[in-house]
């Protein structure tokens, strides 16, 4: 991958100007390669990654692990089925995996019953899905190569008398 992507996807605050002196390169030059990447799609979004276990007044969002099982469309595969499954809003994230199943979905909602919902109501009966397993992420430890720092918890003195 180009440095400049590399760069960027460690952290895409950086200014061309910064990434310019750690390449040495004209800041012409990366700004141009920049402006080519966000055009041809390589570079698709700009993100933060939240810790939100920090913030007080985050809702308590539900994120979930799906593994799906499909029986694959003739002449579409596996592509058909699963970009109708990507393109309902609960879902964050689809990949076409090796093993048992045969997709990995990330799901979140606002609570569990929301995210069981999606997958009784909406997942489990589509045509060609054969069977999911639900995975309730329970802490993030790490997030995009980040590590999180968690909330020190309130440790009580023991008392001895």
């Amino acid at each position: 991958m180009d440095e400049i992507l590399e760069i960027l996807e460690k952290d895409g605050r950086l200014t061309a100007q910064e990434i310019a002196k750690m390449v040495r390169k004209p800041v012409d030059t990366v700004k141009k390669a920049i402006k080519k990447y966000e055009k041809e799609g390589a570079i698709l979004k700009y993100k933060a990654v939240i810790n939100k276990d920090l913030i007080k007044d985050a809702e308590c969002e539900v994120r979930a692990l799906i593994e799906v099982n499909i029986v694959p469309q003739k002449d579409l595969g596996f592509d058909k089925i699963a970009e109708r499954i990507y393109s309902f809003p609960e879902v964050t994230s689809c990949y076409l995996i090796s093993g048992t199943y045969d997709l990995l979905v990330v799901v979140e909602g606002k609570n569990l019953h929301t995210v069981s919902n999606f997958v009784a109501e909406k997942l489990s009966c589509m045509e060609h899905v054969r069977g999911t397993a639900t995975h309730f992420l329970l802490k993030k430890y790490k997030e995009d190569g980040v590590i999180l720092k968690h909330k020190s918890e309130n440790k009580r003195i023991a008392i001895s008398y």
